[in-house]
């Protein structure tokens, strides 16, 4: 998208050509994987700060389907643009993709925590990992604290960092599953 001039500020483009771009150039596998994954970064109930604007039906939390990629448009959102900012200026290495006809990042340059702000779901050869979504402020706070004292504890990073923050919203009962969850990596926030 950023390769497009997909813009926050300039028009939408389909769904389908930014797809299409994907596939061909970075991600040679099915088209609805890649779609899927658009999709999701445009949905305010999937993600806390949504790193794609869409434009058409992305869906509901009610679990309705988005429309087919021909019928969507996209265009990054102005928060993307924070995670690709120094791009141009050589502050990560540069890999050729799949199949060699183009140079890719081996890692974002991003100015955007977006691991800890929009979490993450997935699953491993025997493991799976939930990371909540968090503040982005909070999040910021405490990796400020924490270039002011590397050896703040777990406790005093949660004066800055209090707890999840889903982008639906809603109330957690009771503070032990986020303090386990921070302590150990393991926990449960109900």
């Amino acid at each position: 998208m950023n390769e497009l001039g997909n813009d926050w500020n300039k028009p939408y483009k389909k769904s389908a050509r930014v797809v299409g771009d994907v596939i061909g150039k970075y991600h040679p596998h099915g088209d609805s994987a890649v779609y899927d994954t658009i999709v999701r970064m445009a949905q305010d109930f999937s993600m806390r700060y949504m790193l794609v604007d869409g434009q058409g039906n992305f869906g509901s939390v009610d679990g309705d389907s988005a429309a087919a990629m021909r019928y969507t448009e996209v265009r990054m959102a102005r928060i993307s643009h924070e995670l690709l900012a120094d791009l141009d200026k050589e502050t990560v290495d540069w890999v050729p993709n799949y199949d060699g006809t183009e140079m890719i990042p081996a890692v974002m340059p991003t100015k955007v925590p977006n691991l800890l702000v929009n979490g993450s779901s997935g699953i491993a050869v025997g493991m799976a990992t939930n990371i909540p979504p968090h503040n982005l402020t909070e999040i910021v706070n405490g990796c400020l604290a924490l270039i002011e004292n590397g050896d703040l504890t777990i406790d005093e990073l949660m004066t800055y960092i209090t707890g999840p923050d889903f982008p639906t919203g809603g109330i957690i009962n009771g503070r032990s599953g986020i303090v386990q969850a921070y302590r150990t990596g393991r926990g449960s926030v109900y």
